[in-house]
Protein backbone atom coordinates (compact mmCIF):
# COMPACT_ATOMS: atom_id res chain seq x y z
CA UNK A 1 0.00 0.00 0.00
CA UNK A 2 1.65 3.39 -1.29
CA UNK A 3 0.28 6.31 0.57
CA UNK A 4 -0.75 9.39 -1.84
CA UNK A 5 2.07 11.66 -3.51
CA UNK A 6 0.14 14.52 -1.17
CA UNK A 7 1.30 12.81 1.86
CA UNK A 8 4.28 12.51 0.95
CA UNK A 9 4.75 15.96 0.13
CA UNK A 10 3.54 17.10 3.34
CA UNK A 11 6.26 15.08 5.22
CA UNK A 12 8.69 15.95 2.94
CA UNK A 13 7.47 20.05 3.90
CA UNK A 14 7.38 19.22 7.76
CA UNK A 15 11.44 17.82 7.12
CA UNK A 16 12.71 20.85 5.36
CA UNK A 17 10.51 23.22 7.73
CA UNK A 18 12.25 21.34 10.91
CA UNK A 19 16.03 21.57 9.07
CA UNK A 20 15.57 24.92 8.76
CA UNK A 21 14.40 25.15 12.23
CA UNK A 22 17.10 23.36 13.70
CA UNK A 23 19.95 26.84 13.82
CA UNK A 24 17.26 28.60 15.57
CA UNK A 25 16.72 25.73 17.93
CA UNK A 26 20.43 25.37 18.50
CA UNK A 27 20.73 29.14 19.09
CA UNK A 28 18.00 28.62 21.73
CA UNK A 29 19.17 25.98 23.84
CA UNK A 30 22.51 27.83 23.87
CA UNK A 31 21.18 30.86 24.80
CA UNK A 32 19.32 28.73 27.72
CA UNK A 33 22.53 27.22 29.23
CA UNK A 34 24.36 30.83 29.24
CA UNK A 35 21.51 32.15 31.28
CA UNK A 36 21.70 29.26 33.83
CA UNK A 37 24.80 29.72 33.97
CA UNK A 38 26.01 25.88 33.60
CA UNK A 39 26.02 23.63 31.39
CA UNK A 40 24.63 20.39 32.17
CA UNK A 41 22.54 17.09 31.33
CA UNK A 42 19.85 19.02 32.58
CA UNK A 43 19.39 22.24 30.76
CA UNK A 44 20.82 20.63 27.56
CA UNK A 45 17.32 18.86 28.19
CA UNK A 46 14.98 20.97 29.74
CA UNK A 47 16.74 24.06 26.66
CA UNK A 48 15.27 21.70 23.87
CA UNK A 49 11.92 21.07 25.28
CA UNK A 50 11.82 24.78 25.88
CA UNK A 51 13.11 25.33 22.32
CA UNK A 52 10.50 23.40 20.67
CA UNK A 53 7.91 24.35 22.81
CA UNK A 54 8.84 28.24 21.97
CA UNK A 55 9.12 27.66 18.06
CA UNK A 56 5.51 25.52 18.17
CA UNK A 57 3.82 28.07 20.35
CA UNK A 58 5.48 31.39 18.83
CA UNK A 59 5.49 30.56 15.12
CA UNK A 60 7.28 32.58 13.04
CA UNK A 61 8.60 32.08 9.24
CA UNK A 62 11.22 30.37 9.04
CA UNK A 63 14.84 32.41 8.41
CA UNK A 64 15.93 31.10 5.10
CA UNK A 65 19.55 30.71 5.27
CA UNK A 66 21.84 30.48 1.52
CA UNK A 67 23.47 27.99 2.61
CA UNK A 68 27.08 29.99 2.21
CA UNK A 69 29.61 31.42 4.03
CA UNK A 70 32.71 33.22 2.73
CA UNK A 71 35.03 33.98 5.98
CA UNK A 72 37.25 36.09 4.10
CA UNK A 73 34.18 38.47 3.53
CA UNK A 74 32.70 38.11 7.26
CA UNK A 75 36.07 39.47 8.41
CA UNK A 76 35.93 42.31 6.10
CA UNK A 77 32.61 43.08 7.50
CA UNK A 78 33.84 42.63 11.14
CA UNK A 79 36.86 45.26 10.53
CA UNK A 80 34.44 47.72 8.41
CA UNK A 81 32.07 47.90 11.03
CA UNK A 82 34.79 48.26 14.17
CA UNK A 83 36.57 50.99 12.03
CA UNK A 84 32.97 52.60 11.61
CA UNK A 85 32.35 52.14 15.14
CA UNK A 86 35.72 53.56 16.72
CA UNK A 87 34.98 57.27 13.92
CA UNK A 88 31.62 56.96 14.94
CA UNK A 89 31.95 56.91 18.66
CA UNK A 90 34.69 59.88 18.32
CA UNK A 91 32.27 61.92 15.96
CA UNK A 92 29.54 61.75 18.53
CA UNK A 93 32.30 62.39 21.61
CA UNK A 94 33.17 65.83 19.97
CA UNK A 95 29.20 66.53 19.34
CA UNK A 96 28.55 66.22 22.47
CA UNK A 97 31.55 68.25 24.02
CA UNK A 98 31.85 70.95 21.42
CA UNK A 99 30.07 74.50 22.51
CA UNK A 100 27.58 74.61 19.47
CA UNK A 101 24.17 72.74 20.06
CA UNK A 102 23.71 69.99 17.33
CA UNK A 103 22.06 72.32 14.55
CA UNK A 104 19.94 69.34 12.52
CA UNK A 105 19.51 65.26 12.65
CA UNK A 106 17.36 63.93 10.03
CA UNK A 107 15.72 60.44 9.03
CA UNK A 108 16.87 58.33 6.86
CA UNK A 109 15.32 56.65 4.83
CA UNK A 110 17.60 53.09 2.86
CA UNK A 111 15.99 51.12 0.48
CA UNK A 112 17.73 47.86 1.04
CA UNK A 113 18.98 45.66 -2.03
CA UNK A 114 18.27 42.47 -0.51
CA UNK A 115 14.94 40.64 -0.01
CA UNK A 116 16.48 38.60 2.95
CA UNK A 117 14.86 38.88 6.25
CA UNK A 118 18.42 37.76 7.61
CA UNK A 119 20.89 39.93 6.07
CA UNK A 120 17.91 43.16 6.48
CA UNK A 121 17.95 42.45 10.33
CA UNK A 122 21.52 42.37 11.14
CA UNK A 123 21.96 45.25 9.18
CA UNK A 124 19.57 47.05 11.04
CA UNK A 125 21.36 45.62 14.23
CA UNK A 126 24.91 47.13 12.88
CA UNK A 127 23.43 50.31 12.16
CA UNK A 128 21.75 50.77 15.07
CA UNK A 129 24.76 49.75 17.36
CA UNK A 130 26.81 52.61 15.64
CA UNK A 131 26.98 55.80 17.81
CA UNK A 132 24.99 58.32 16.10
CA UNK A 133 22.62 56.34 14.07
CA UNK A 134 18.99 54.54 15.29
CA UNK A 135 16.98 52.35 13.65
CA UNK A 136 13.37 53.70 14.27
CA UNK A 137 11.74 51.43 11.57
CA UNK A 138 12.04 48.70 8.69
CA UNK A 139 9.37 47.84 6.56
CA UNK A 140 10.07 44.16 5.89
CA UNK A 141 7.71 44.36 2.87
CA UNK A 142 9.82 46.72 0.90
CA UNK A 143 13.46 46.02 2.37
CA UNK A 144 13.57 49.52 3.48
CA UNK A 145 15.22 50.52 6.92
CA UNK A 146 14.28 53.90 8.32
CA UNK A 147 17.47 56.06 10.48
CA UNK A 148 17.75 58.54 12.51
CA UNK A 149 21.02 60.33 11.91
CA UNK A 150 22.41 62.93 14.09
CA UNK A 151 24.19 65.88 12.66
CA UNK A 152 23.64 66.13 9.09
CA UNK A 153 22.98 69.21 8.28
CA UNK A 154 23.52 69.09 4.75
CA UNK A 155 22.07 66.26 2.26
CA UNK A 156 25.98 65.16 1.72
CA UNK A 157 25.47 64.23 5.24
CA UNK A 158 22.27 62.07 4.82
CA UNK A 159 23.73 60.39 1.62
CA UNK A 160 27.30 59.48 3.54
CA UNK A 161 24.77 57.36 5.89
CA UNK A 162 22.82 55.79 3.35
CA UNK A 163 26.17 54.27 1.73
CA UNK A 164 27.62 53.36 5.27
CA UNK A 165 24.03 51.07 5.28
CA UNK A 166 24.09 49.90 1.65
CA UNK A 167 27.78 49.10 2.04
CA UNK A 168 27.16 47.23 4.98
CA UNK A 169 24.57 45.56 3.60
CA UNK A 170 27.25 44.53 0.69
CA UNK A 171 29.54 43.53 2.84
CA UNK A 172 26.89 40.96 4.33
CA UNK A 173 26.01 39.49 1.58
CA UNK A 174 28.81 39.03 0.15
CA UNK A 175 29.37 36.92 3.82
CA UNK A 176 26.71 35.09 3.80
CA UNK A 177 23.87 36.14 1.49
CA UNK A 178 22.36 33.98 -1.50
CA UNK A 179 23.58 33.88 -5.00
CA UNK A 180 20.70 36.19 -5.81
CA UNK A 181 21.34 38.76 -3.42
CA UNK A 182 25.14 39.00 -4.75
CA UNK A 183 23.69 39.58 -7.92
CA UNK A 184 21.55 42.75 -6.71
CA UNK A 185 24.15 44.20 -4.82
CA UNK A 186 26.75 44.48 -7.44
CA UNK A 187 27.87 47.76 -8.42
Amino acid sequence: MTEPASEREMRREVRASFVQQLPLLFVLVVLWMLLWGAVSWLNLVTGIILAVVVTRVFYLPPVELSGRFNPFWMAVFIGQFLAELVVASFQVAFLALRPRRISKNSIVEVQLRTRSDLIMTVTAITMSLMPGSYVIESDRMRSRIYLHALDTEHLEGVEDVRKKALQLERLLVRSFGSLDDIERTRG
